[in-house]
């Protein structure tokens, strides 16, 4: 894998059955959402309410093993959720899922679909390589805040996604920077699938599958490299 994607020992320590997948993607294409990616969205939607069958989506057993490691590192789950289930919580309420453009919605579909945080980054704008720590405070964050752009800084211990250059994602997978966010304009990219029992490697490896077929379609002449849990 041209990226390395490191977990560090004070993170094993909270998560000690985390695995991650990453889904490796260049010469992709996107564009603005469309017609297959509003139907990867609205199917994901149905799937998950056949999931859940009523239930609210922190009853879920994945989301609640989130919830148990979001206390863990000192982060209040109720406030700052985990990706998958903010997302779950906007496919089950009346405006949907929100439609960003095609790479973004492919990934959003996946987590919805198997209730499992998914993120996306061009890799084009990460510096060296990717690593899960527990920060020690004073680690950038680009992000925009009220319309303007502006630098935050993660609490000490919070576990977040770093590169050379500052934080990518605050919160293990709560908010993702704007550097290294996909665009219209991206076309190498990883795609991180993250897991905690009581989410199974072999469920891990097809929302992996699923997620690589998904951008073959929308990106023919993509090439991916899947890396399998680790």
């Amino acid at each position: 894998m041209t990226l390395t994607l490191t977990v560090s020992d004070e993170v094993r320590a909270i998560a000690p059955g985390f695995t991650h997948l990453a889904v490796e993607a260049h010469g992709l294409v996107n564009g603005p959402s469309d017609t297959r990616s509003a139907a990867l969205l609205d199917d994901a939607a149905r799937r998950l309410a056949e999931r859940l069958d009523g239930r609210a989506p922190h009853e879920d057993p994945r989301i609640a093993a989130w919830r148990e490691v979001y206390t863990a590192f000192g982060a209040k789950p109720s406030r700052t959720r985990n990706s998958a289930e903010a997302l779950a919580r906007r496919a089950l309420a009346d405006g949907g899922l929100p439609r960003i453009n095609l790479l973004v919605d492919a990934y959003n579909a996946i987590s919805v679909a198997h209730l499992v945080p998914v993120g996306g980054e061009d890799t084009d704008h990460i510096e060296g390589g990717m690593r899960l720590i527990r920060a020690k405070g004073d680690e950038p964050f680009p992000t925009v805040a009220g319309g303007e752009e502006a630098v935050e800084h993660p609490e000490p211990g919070e576990v977040v996604w770093c590169d050379d250059e500052g934080v990518t994602c605050r919160r293990w997978n709560w908010r993702q920077g704007v550097r290294t966010r996909l665009t219209e304009e991206s076309v190498n990219a990883v795609f991180l699938l993250e897991g905690l029992a009581p989410m199974t490697n072999g469920e891990l490896d097809a929302a992996g599958a699923e997620l690589a077929a998904s951008l073959e379609r929308l990106s023919p002449g993509v090439r991916i490299t899947v890396h399998g849990p680790r």
